[in-house]
């Protein structure tokens, strides 16, 4: 179409301005903690535990100690349990920043652009001696280096690797691969479009907290982002296709062949890290931080326009040294009403009488809690460690709702099983179990043939009502969920019979479903003039009524042997 009129007419021309708005993050489940590198306190989803290990590494170095974190051995098992996602959330100590890099052009001594680390810390630092076949002398799995191959200054492009810290010149383990990149602000391929610009900090107005993001690009690449460009080359070539003669000259910033490592990253674990770690974790130092440490990214999470999720843990916190936290996340998951809070009560080597009486404290339908610690393998070292119940928890829950679904209790021998589990810290007795199901604490269970199994499935609430029972408040949650949304789309519809009968139409059938998939005895949704009469109507009101009866759980099962003498009628 043409931009200008040359004879009279009429010219009606569009300018898009729009966006399309991100949808809200959603993962099965969410933790917060510690890990040993990433981007801190932004929440991300992780799909498999490799790309847990390549975002967010797993074995911590303090001195001579090496470990891992809960959230990592928290992560291995959610997924090996058939989890799909995870929401993660890095908490650090003190002030973290990335690492970053530049790369010398290949005739003037200046640089050409400048790339950061995704990740922050001091560990993302690879700068140091080289040795022998390109070894660097601060090189690991968990940092990185790149290099520049084919520069090509007919074309103005170039293509840059992504590498592992630890490779070497002739063994070179590369993680991302950007071919053809510009530095023509004009162009498709311009480095900063291809690879991304945007910065995310966590900022806050009051008691909000929220994502700050800067930059023009969205970051494509997982490890990088581009910092600046700072000799940019607008209009490389010219309408023939050739090198502008500016470009030609003793000016030309376009980057050599060449590789570099980052450096200036701020941010080290803490030296008491190794020694609250595992069992000695859960104290006033959990894992090397304090229980402040977690509350901006306790409450980031809270977000729930931004982050969706059906289970939240934070292996490490506990009710006895960390309350605060504790009562906030379960405040959050009562207002929310779109998820479970499985949290501890106390650290390792507590009795019975201690879990009981902090379970007490809380009353709550979205919170549940278990007990006893477990001991597992450290899927990294090897070596054989003691986690909370609540670093294991994500992954039953998983389980249960791939293999059945989310109104289907995860407990029992069918979906209650730690198949990763050696033992439990205790063997409890039928006795302790009871104790500790009365105070609704969900025992974990050992059994000789059978393994250590999840054998309670109580909420925190203390009234007696179906509510007290975490696969009925899972129904509650899912149904919630999905009838939620579908409400969502009435909004600012006419108030009408067609309206409602809309609603209607997609409610009774998903309903139906969970009956038929056993998690409803039976319903009724009412949306009709019985309660949408004018008065209501006249209020710019749309009243929906759903009426649901949860189905039970069969947990006390009573077989009555009865002897009968010879000859006695079975009727």
């Amino acid at each position: 179409m043409a931009e200008v009129l040359l004879s009279p007419g009429v010219l009606a021309r569009e300018n898009d301005q729009s966006f399309i708005t991100a949808q809200p993050v959603e993962a099965g489940a969410a933790i917060i903690g510690p890990t040993v590198k990433g981007p801190v306190e932004i929440p991300t989803v992780i799909t498999s535990f490799s790309e847990f290990k390549n975002i967010y590494g797993c074995i911590e170095t303090s001195g001579s100690s090496r470990f891992s974190y809960f959230t990592s051995i928290s992560a291995y098992n959610y997924f090996q349990q058939g989890g799909d996602s995870l929401l993660v959330s890095r908490v650090t100590a003190g002030n973290y920043t990335p690492a970053t890099s530049s790369a010398v052009a290949s005739v003037s001594s200046s640089n050409a652009f400048e790339l950061e680390t995704l990740s922050e810390g001091t560990i993302m630092n690879s700068t140091g001696s080289t040795g022998s076949n390109g070894t660097l002398d601060s090189g690991s799995a968990d940092n990185l280096r790149w290099e520049i191959i084919s520069p090509n200054s007919s074309s103005g492009t170039f293509n840059l690797l992504i590498r592992k810290g630890n490779d070497t010149a002739t063994q070179k383990v590369v993680l991302e691969t950007w071919t053809d990149l510009s530095l023509d602000p004009m162009s498709d391929n311009y480095i900063s479009k291809v690879i991304g610009d945007t910065t995310k900090t966590v900022a806050n107005e009051g008691n909000d907290y929220y994502i700050k993001t800067t930059g023009a690009y969205v970051n494509k690449s997982n490890y990088v982002r581009v910092k600046s460009v700072l000799s940019p080359m607008p209009e490389y070539l010219n309408n023939n296709g050739d090198v502008k003669s500016k470009y030609l000259s003793s000016s030309n910033f376009l980057p050599a062949a060449q590789s570099g490592v980052f450096g200036g990253g701020n941010g080290s674990v803490s030296s008491s890290a190794a020694s609250a770690a595992y069992e000695n974790a859960g104290g006033a130092s959990s894992q090397g931080l304090a229980a402040s440490d977690y509350d901006d990214a306790i409450s980031l999470l809270n977000n729930k326009d931004l982050y969706r999720y059906s289970t939240l843990t934070v292996p490490g916190l506990n009710k006895k040294n960390h309350s605060s936290q504790i009562t906030t996340i379960i405040s959050n998951a009562e207002s929310r009403g779109d998820f479970m809070a499985i949290v501890d009560m106390e650290e390792w080597d507590k009795n019975i009488t201690e879990i009981v009486s902090e379970a007490s404290g809380i009353d709550s339908s979205y919170a549940a809690t278990y007990w006893p610690w477990l001991q597992t393998i450290d899927p990294d070292l090897g070596s054989q460690v003691w986690v909370p119940a609540s670093a294991m928890m994500p992954g039953v829950y998983a389980f249960n709702d791939k293999s059945t679904a989310a109104w289907f209790a995860p407990a029992g021998l069918n979906r209650g099983g730690l198949s990763t589990v050696i033992r439990a810290e205790r063997a409890l007795t039928n006795g302790q179990r009871d104790t500790l199901y009365t105070g609704n604490v969900n025992p974990i269970a050992t059994f000789p043939n059978t393994g250590v199994v999840v054998f309670g499935q109580k909420t925190l609430q203390k009234k007696a009502s179906a509510l007290d029972r975490v696969n009925v408040r899972r129904l509650l949650i899912t149904m919630k969920s999905f009838i939620s949304q579908v409400a969502d789309n009435l909004v600012f519809e006419q108030n009408t019979t067609a309206t409602r009968n809309n609603f209607l139409s997609s409610v009774n059938p998903y309903l139906s479903s969970i009956q038929q998939r056993q998690g409803l005895f039976a319903f009724k949704v009412v949306m009709d003039d019985s309660n949408n009469g004018p008065d209501v109507i006249d209020r710019n009101q749309l009243v929906g009524q759903i009426f649901v009866q949860p189905t039970r759980t069969a947990e006390f099962i009573y077989l009555d042997f009865t002897i009968l003498p010879t000859g006695a009628s079975f009727e």
